[in-house]
């Protein structure tokens, strides 16, 4: 069959930038650059059948008009549940590299529909003076991993923007205290005052 060049072609929201390869099947995935900034690798069959017309960006405003019918766009709640669909999607914003450029994501039940994490929120403890916190750092937004908590307990189980990788293995200051007995100012020091690499601050 003779491929059909899609090159500079618009879908929808999306424009064709170039190949980037073919699936299992040897159907041609296309980059294509959205009207919103992101990118995205999409199947030409899905571009010219219309299934794909946007990054995402499309459904997520859809579902805030949705959310908005219900009159909860208002919410501090909803305000909360935007930004971690932003900052785990959204390459362009500043945010992004210490979220979803980490893999870190946001369940599919919650990413879906504002109802279903408002629902969990007011079950499990929400108040307007806390903030969602994920209980492992690196674990996503989900049921089992977030719980409400205040300025404190937020302080307390943040990775301090400083990731440590040793033998390959990646934990935040806090972790790797409480893994090798090491104070955690003794490695902060040991690392950004002495400039030691980790396998030498992670020594006792």
């Amino acid at each position: 069959m003779k491929k059909i060049d899609l090159t500079g072609k618009k879908f929808g929201r999306l424009t064709v930038l170039a190949e980037s390869g073919r699936n299992r099947n040897n159907h041609i995935i296309w980059l294509c650059k959205c009207d919103c900034g992101n990118e995205k690798n999409v199947l030409g069959d899905s571009l010219r059948r219309g299934h794909t017309l946007s990054c995402g960006c499309l459904a997520l405003e859809k579902l805030s008009k949705r959310s908005y019918k219900h009159g909860y766009s208002n919410e501090r709640l909803y305000r909360i549940w935007a930004g971690i669909k932003t900052r785990t999607t959204n390459k362009n914003r500043r945010e992004y590299p210490n979220y979803g450029g980490r893999g870190i994501r946001m369940c599919s039940e919650w990413f879906s529909d504002y109802l279903v994490f408002r629902k969990w929120a007011l079950e499990n403890g929400y108040g307007d003076s806390l903030s969602i916190d994920r209980i492992d750092v690196n674990g996503n937004y989900e049921p089992s991993n977030c719980r409400w908590a205040n300025d404190n307990v937020q302080m307390n189980n943040q990775r301090s923007n400083h990731l440590i990788t040793c033998n390959g293995k990646t934990q935040n200051i806090a972790q790797w205290s409480k893994e090798t007995g090491i104070p955690r100012p003794t490695i902060s020091s040991r690392i950004f005052k002495y400039k030691m690499t980790p396998e030498k601050a992670l020594q006792p």
